[in-house]
């Protein structure tokens, strides 16, 4: 079991992703889509939907640096263990209430606004439900860990174990004292993996650089006033008779 699941597992969920995400954008390009929802609702959207990207952005970029990133190497930069540790609880706490913040604001957007619940998928609530897993298993380790316990530091253990399947030397070995918080948030986000080509997910690999200075998408509503195209002179009224 030990090796199923920090091994056999691990490698199966990547290759899930990297292979799905192929197949859909070869058979599914027209699908490849957040099918966006902004003209049935916009006041919960223009709250929930930063709280959420920018919540999300900066999570990933905590993962990046504590998992990828050697110990070591933020040492002889001279932030020491101490610093780090305060840093990354902290920000790494604020990012992850914003996420999920944002998160329930746009899942009672989505039920509670009638149009874009009608359009909401079987897939739409699954992806919800594994997402909303990996972001409250996430604070949970580490808040049980770092706040309410004595601190945990998994770049001894769990940063280690992530980098060595990458070098396909995998160290089941260094998952065994990991806390089982630590352990769950790791199989839920592998799974979410896995899962992630088979869902609106997906955008977040179309060029998400130009995200942040792209200009807004305008929706115009139609209405009486007169616009830029020019009349037809068959719908124009008769103009009254002169005296």
């Amino acid at each position: 079991m030990n090796t199923f699941l920090w091994v056999i597992y691990p490698y199966l969920a990547l290759v899930v992703l990297i292979g799905g995400t192929v197949w859909r954008y070869r058979y599914d390009k027209f699908g490849w889509t957040t099918r966006s929802s902004q003209l049935y609702e916009t006041t919960l959207l223009r709250w929930a939907s930063p709280l959420f990207h920018f919540g999300v952005l900066f999570v990933l970029i905590g993962h990046v640096g504590g998992l990828l990133v050697p110990k070591s190497w933020t040492e002889a930069a001279g932030i020491t263990e101490h610093a780090y540790h305060l840093m990354a609880v902290f920000v790494g706490t604020v990012a992850g209430v914003c996420t999920l913040i944002g998160m329930a604001l746009l899942i009672a957007r989505r039920r509670l606004t009638g149009p874009v619940f009608a359009a909401t998928t079987k897939n739409d609530k699954a992806m919800y439900a594994v997402l909303a897993a990996v972001i409250i298993l996430g604070l949970w380790a580490t808040v049980k860990a770092n706040i309410a316990g004595g601190g945990y530091d998994y770049r001894e253990t769990v940063s280690p174990w992530l980098r060595s399947l990458f070098t396909f030397q995998p160290e089941a070995g260094l998952m065994t004292a990991v806390p089982s918080s630590f352990k769950i948030h790791v199989i839920a986000a592998f799974t979410l993996f896995a899962f992630w080509p088979f869902t609106r997910l997906v955008h977040a690999f179309s060029a998400p650089v130009g995200y942040l200075t792209r200009p807004y998408v305008v929706y115009r509503y139609r209405d009486p006033r007169a616009g830029l195209r020019p009349t037809r002179p068959g719908w124009d009224r008769p103009a009254a008779p002169r005296r």
